[in-house]
């Protein structure tokens, strides 16, 4: 189990890294960014862990990375500035 705790965390950091060396302009901060993606991994592999049972190490990761992903992407802001149309011109 400790295992699966270590490679979700280090697959989450690398993600988070990637987002935030990719996208630094639609993120915030780099420190929440990347303790975002290493507790998004944790919770990944923790509820997959709680789904399946032990044993299925990939699976893990995979969950690790697709619920690191989510979190990470409800971090981005928009990619450019809303503009605002009166409704009288």
């Amino acid at each position: 189990m400790f295992l699966e705790a270590l490679g979700s965390a280090i697959l989450g950091l690398a993600l988070a890294w990637a987002a935030a060396y990719r996208l630094p302009h639609r993120l915030p901060a780099r420190s929440l960014v990347l303790s975002t993606g290493v507790a998004g991994a944790l919770f990944g592999t923790f509820l997959t862990h709680t789904a399946l049972g032990s044993g299925h190490f990939l699976v893990f990761m995979i969950g690790a990375v697709a619920v690191s992903a989510a979190s990470l992407s409800l971090l981005l802001r928009p990619a450019g500035r809303l503009r605002r149309h009166s409704a009288t011109v």
